[in-house]
């Protein structure tokens, strides 16, 4: 996977911070603290980039920091580099699996292989929020 990093703005919101992501409407986060803002933009951003993949939606490149041009509606605290991997190319694997469990995914998929990395993308997004990565 290739590592990009997209530009954040935090913003206060009430008692709070607020992010968002300029190059990906609809990315966004939240936290008490100015450190628990940025800390949860990285899960946010991650979450955003798994799903536009998952749907097949263009993933934008990210802008630099220094072209975003400041709105004077948003109390701006920080902007900030947030870094994410952004899916590569499909590559072919051979693995073994027990027949009745294929089997039953064939059953209730049309694509094995999108049905596997579909598993496998929702198996990585649980473990990263028990482990809080």
């Amino acid at each position: 996977m290739t590592i990009a990093l997209y530009p954040a703005i935090i913003e206060r919101a009430g008692a709070g911070f607020s992010v968002f992501f300029p190059d990906l409407p609809g990315c966004t986060s939240a936290g008490a603290s100015l450190q628990e803002a940025a800390l949860n933009a990285e899960e946010a951003l991650a979450g955003h980039l798994i799903e536009l993949a998952r749907y097949k939606e263009p993933i934008a490149q990210p802008s630099t920091i220094d072209d975003l041009e400041p709105d004077p509606e948003v109390d701006e605290v920080a902007r900030i580099l947030v870094r994410a991997e952004l899916p590569g190319k499909s590559v072919r694997i051979n693995i073994t699996l027990d027949e009745g469990l294929v089997a039953a995914i064939d059953r209730v998929a049309a694509n094995r292989s999108g049905f596997l990395a579909d598993a496998a993308r929702d198996a990585l997004a649980s473990r990263r929020e028990v482990v809080g990565v």
